[in-house]
This record gives structure tokens, sequence and C-alpha cells, in this order.
């Protein structure tokens, strides 16, 4: 039996006596129950003592149950109050609901109508907690045979879909399995970084393999325009499979869901090399042989992305195809209030393009910033500051614009992030780039054999600055430190969101086409 003493409950009613049999039942269930006749010995009683919930009688005589009910309101809001009622009407109903009411029933009421409605205001969140941590329990092993077989892309977006399923739902538990969990999130990137291994390569020389990104314009964007629908493209940076699921909510009520997959990132998962490969159609390597100038190697001063708007008209050229495109990247604020005094632009054009960078922006703010770092401590804390961005945003209010119109909203994104743990020296010349989760550069020397490493550029369709040059990868949550000063470096980056290399967070990643409810 559930330990219910410590639950001190309020009955308020004036005529009480008839409700003893359901004093006497909360009783022998554990609860320790007081009443009251009246409105006014019940605004003493909750002075004197601590209630866990009060039932409270709407049609008293002196002060009523609703008046009653301001007055506990004001004094103590965070206090759940049932309103109790012979009543029917709808306005009580409303008025009752309004002052934020915890349930509403009406008499005559069933003690296991009571019951229920105990343990859905006080104990909701430990019933919560104890079903949710069971089911994952029950799952747990089956998810773990499955990481055992061989799996197949399908099967990989079913298992990725369901970590992070069951990592939402223990969090928002606070479950104990919050740590089994992450472990066996551990266990799937090491068999999914295999995976990739086994099998990238020969993806890109065969053209097979899953939708990638250099496929998304021609396979989901223009079947859309040659639908006659008008769209609107929005690119949020960096963002992740799990921050998709947090915002999702947020948009059910305005649109209808008529995609939502999960899509591979091209490697490396870093904004020069997908971002553009979107955008163009094309595999960076093509994109430098048939457009030089409209890329910018590694090494090469400014913006590696500078190139977007160029790319994706030279698409619809190189394809032959007529299309009205507008193109605009938001970096702060600002640029979206700039984009909502546009807003006439996205009916006008066939195509509109959004870049959203704040959520790469907050990646890097958090390795950069200590108060950010703080602020974002995990995961969880990062889903739930890209929901804050995202509900205060101009970008919300434009999507809320959006769904008043005939146009079809796709949201994606270039690449995910991982928080890396991990650090592995590598050694390599004054021209190896910087990022921490995959290097390019001649005669890279390492000895972890997790890395994966691609000798042959062209295989995968990566540009070759150098004649030796090649492409290393970081897997799971592993990250690049530098040689130079490594011990710092190391304890620097440890715990920041990086991007770049082979994860399932990284590579697999949110692809959704909505449609206007209206």
């Amino acid at each position: 039996m559930d330990n219910n003493q410590e639950y001190h409950l309020l009955w308020v009613d004036d005529e009480i006596e008839h409700l003893k049999s359901h004093i006497f039942f909360l009783q022998e269930k554990g609860y320790k129950v007081d009443t009251a006749t009246n409105g006014r010995d019940a605004l003493d009683m909750l002075v004197e003592s601590d209630y866990s919930l009060v039932f409270l009688d709407e049609n008293m005589p002196g002060l009523s149950g609703l008046e009653t009910l301001m007055r506990i309101k004001e004094k103590l809001p965070g206090l759940p109050v049932v309103m109790v009622t012979k009543s029917e009407e709808e306005e009580i109903m409303d008025q009752a609901i309004g002052s934020k009411i915890a349930d509403y029933l009406i008499k005559p009421v069933l003690p296991n109508q009571v019951l229920l409605t105990i343990k859905k205001n006080l104990r909701r969140q430990s019933l919560i907690n104890k079903k949710t941590t069971t089911d994952y329990q029950s799952v747990f092993s089956k998810i773990g045979l499955r990481l055992n077989d061989r799996l197949n892309v399908d099967d990989w977006y079913q298992v990725y879909r369901q970590l992070v399923f069951w990592e939402l739902e223990l969090h928002q538990a606070d479950s104990s399995m919050n740590d089994v969990l992450l472990m066996q999130k551990t266990e799937a990137n090491l068999q999914f970084s295999k995976f990739i291994k086994e099998n990238y390569i020969n993806w890109l020389k065969n053209d097979e393999g899953p939708l990638m990104s250099h496929r998304l314009m021609r396979d989901r964007i223009v079947p859309l325009l040659d639908n006659g629908e008008k769209v609107l493209f929005v690119v949020i940076d960096n963002f992740r499979y799990d921050q998709w699921e947090v915002i999702r909510h947020e948009l059910i009520p305005l649109f209808n869901v008529k995609r939502d997959e999960l899509y591979f990132s091209i490697l490396p998962t870093a904004t020069q090399y997908a971002r553009n490969a979107i955008f163009s159609g094309l595999m960076p390597l093509n994109i430098q042989k048939i457009r030089p100038d409209l890329w910018a190697n590694d090494d090469d001063e400014g913006s590696k992305n500078q190139f977007e708007e160029a790319l994706i008209n030279d698409y619809f050229v190189r394809n032959r195809k007529k299309v009205n495109v507008w193109y605009q990247k938001i970096n702060d604020n600002e640029g979206g209030r700039r984009l909502l005094d546009n807003y006439t632009r996205i009916r006008e054009h066939d195509l509109s393009v959004v870049v959203v960078n704040f959520v790469d922006m907050l990646s890097h703010a958090r390795t950069e910033m200590k108060m950010i770092k703080e602020l974002v401590a995990d995961e969880a804390a990062y889903r739930s500051l890209t929901r804050s961005w995202f509900l205060h945003s101009p970008f919300y209010e434009l999507l809320k614009k959006v769904s008043g119109e005939k146009i079809t909203l796709v949201i994606t994104t270039d690449h995910g992030t991982i928080r890396v743990q991990n650090p592995l020296k590598v050694v390599g010349d004054r021209n190896t780039n910087t990022n921490l989760r995959f290097k390019q550069g001649k005669n890279l020397a390492y000895s972890d054999k997790s890395i994966f490493e691609i000798r042959k550029p062209e295989e995968v369709y990566l540009p070759r600055p150098n004649v030796s040059t090649s492409y290393i990868f970081a897997t799971g949550t592993d990250f690049f430190a530098y040689p130079n000063n490594y011990n710092y470096y190391a304890s620097y980056y440890k715990d920041t969101f990086q991007h770049g290399g082979v994860s399932m967070e990284e590579i697999m990643v949110p692809f959704v086409i909505l449609s206007p409810r209206a």
C-alpha cells in the first residue's frame, strides 16, 4: 500500500456530516483529513496548518465556495483546490476553472472519484516516475539486443527515435534510469560508428543508401515546387532531433505534419560541407569542380558558407527550372524582426529559404562563455534553452503568420551536435584545420582505433587541397585536442557541444514538412 500519511487534506462543506463515509474511506487509505463547515473557518485553518489539497464545496452560505477559492489563491496560489458542487451550470464551471482549480467534481461524488483526483494531483509525478522507469526497464534489454543485430538504415532511424523518446520521458519523470539510458546511448553510438565506417563510402560510390544532404533539394523540395506549392524552407543550423521534438508540440496546433523523418548529414557534419551540399544539390568535391568560384577551402579566408544564395540559384539554373527564390539569414533578433518586416516576400516567391543560426551560436557561446556553460549544463538544459528561445523569437512569430497562409513549411538542419567527453591527441602540420570533431590535413598522426579515416577524399566526394590530404573523424563522444598544451585544451573543451564527426546526434537529423491547418 502507498504511504499516504504525508498528505494532509482539508474538506470544506456546510453539509460535512453527509460526507462521513468519504472521510472515513480516505482515512482508511492513510490520508490525514480535517474538515470545516464554512469558508471563514477553512481560511483560518489554512493559516494554522500545512495542507496538501483542499476539497471545497461551491454552494455554501456566508462566504461562497468561489469567494473562498479566490482568497485561498491570493494567500496560497500553489495549493491544489478541488471544487465540489451540485451545480452543472457552465458559468460556474468557467469561473472555477478560470480561478485555476486543480479539478472539478459534481455531486454525488463516489469515493473512488475522490481517490482518483487526489492521486492525479498529489501523486501524479511519483506515479509517472514509477511507470516510466518500469516501462524503460522493460524495453532496455530489447534495445540492447537490437544493437547486437546487423541493423540497416531504417533500423537505425527506429533505434535513435526510441532512444530520444526515452531520454525525454525519463528526464520529464526525473527517473533514476537516466544514467542507464546514457550508457545505452554510448553503446548505440559505438555500434552506429561501426555502421558508418562499413557503409559510408559504398553509399556514395554507388549513389545509394539513405537520404543525404545533397539529395534533399532533388528528392524533397523540388517535388513540392513541381506540385505548385509555395515553400518556406527553414534550415536551423546545428539542430538536433531531440530539439525538434521539444518545439514540435508548439507547432502542432498550427500545422498538419505531412512528413516527419530523419535523414543523414554528409561528412564532415559541419556547415561548410553539409549546408552547401543541401543548397547546391552537390557533394563538396563536385561544387569545387563545377563552381569553384562558389567553394571555399578550410584554409581560405572569409566565411565558408558565404555563397549559399548563389548555390541555391545555381541549382535551379543547372536543372533548368524556373523558380523564383528569396534567401534570408537570421543571426540575431534584429535579423528576425527584419524578416517579419519583409514577410510579404514569402508570399511573392516560389521558394523562400531562411537560415536560422541561433542554435549554432548557442553551441559556440556555451563553449566560450562560463555563464552559458553553467546554464546549459547538459542535453536537457540545451533542449530547454532551445525551446525558450523559440517561443520568444521573431522566428516563432513568423511561423504563426505562415500558418494562416497557403504556404508549405519545411524545417530541417544541416547537421546536429554532440556533447564531447574524451580527448584524443592528433598531430598534424600547421595547416591542419581546428575543428574538434574532424581534421583535414597532411600526414595526420593518431593512435586511437575508433577514429574513422578517409585516405582517399575523392571516394567520398571531398576536396583534396593537397595530394597527401586525408580526413579523420572523431566518433562517439571523442574530440581532438590540440597537441600543444594538451591538458589545458582537453579540460577546456570537455562537455562542450561540437559537430563535424560521427554520431547519431550529428548525422541523423530531422526533416519535417508542415502544412497550415486553416
